[in-house]
Formats: C-alpha cells, structure tokens, sequence
C-alpha cells in the first residue's frame, strides 16, 4: 500500500502575464521553485517524490531561435543532485507567452525530513522574460 508522506506548491505567479521577470543571463539557471519535503516515514528504498510544474515564458523582443531549460534538482543550490531536467525550443513564430509544462519523478529519494527541492529555469537568449504562470507540486509517497 502507498502511503502519502508530504505534499508542498510552489507558485510564484497565479495568472497569464502577471509577472515580467527577464532571466538575466545566458543559459545560467535561476531560482524559480522550492519545497522541502518530509520523507522521515518513508521505507527505504521505496520512497519516490513526484513533481509537476509549469511556466510560461515570451521570446526577447527581438525574436531569436530560444531553448528555454527546466531543471529539477535534490538541493538547494545548482549543486544538488539532478533529478530532471527538460528543454523546449520556443516557437519563434509566436510573440506572445509559451507554456512549458512537465512532470518527472525521484525514484531514489531519501528518507529525510529534510528533503529539498529546487527548480531552475534558464534560456538560451538573452532577453527571455517569465511572465506567469508559474506553478509547481511536489508529492513524496512510500510502499
């Protein structure tokens, strides 16, 4: 039987274009998630963290050819374990915002009570601006 051990969100921007926040540098991740989970009830070695997520974006503007990157990593900082990561080329014929969507899974996730998570996003050009939304679920389950 699976057991629910913790479930967090994570969302910086409820609505379309509630938010204009350029990423600042080429494909340099910045910070636009986290959560700690508590997964101290887990049984080892079957403690799994599942994460959806979703983000919109709009190309510079100038349009150029864009890849927009979403990682996902055990940690607080860059340095973390990877545990998912996804790119999206942006449809250079759209000047409006595009939607990135995921979810991916931790089969390796610690019993920690601890256990952070961290979602970054980063673009290939310069000029790429988050516009919202932004949401993000984290969901720890056991067994």
């Amino acid at each position: 039987m699976t057991t629910l051990l913790d479930i967090k969100t994570s969302q910086n921007a409820s609505y379309a274009n509630s938010i204009a926040i350029p990423i600042s540098a080429i494909n340099t991740p910045e910070l636009i998630a986290q959560q700690t989970l508590n997964l101290s009830q887990g049984i080892a070695g079957s403690t799994v963290v599942e994460f959806t997520g979703v983000a919109a974006v709009q190309l510079p503007l100038l349009p150029v050819v864009t890849t927009v990157t979403i990682t996902v990593i055990r940690g607080l900082t860059t340095s973390g374990l990877i545990v998912f990561s996804a790119a999206q080329n942006l449809n250079i014929n759209v000047l409006g915002p595009q939607l990135i969507a995921f979810s991916g899974s931790d089969f390796t996730a610690p019993n920690a009570a601890n256990t952070a998570y961290t979602v970054f996003i980063s673009s290939s050009a310069l000029g790429t601006i988050r516009v919202g939304p932004e949401s993000f679920n984290f969901t720890g389950v056991s067994g």
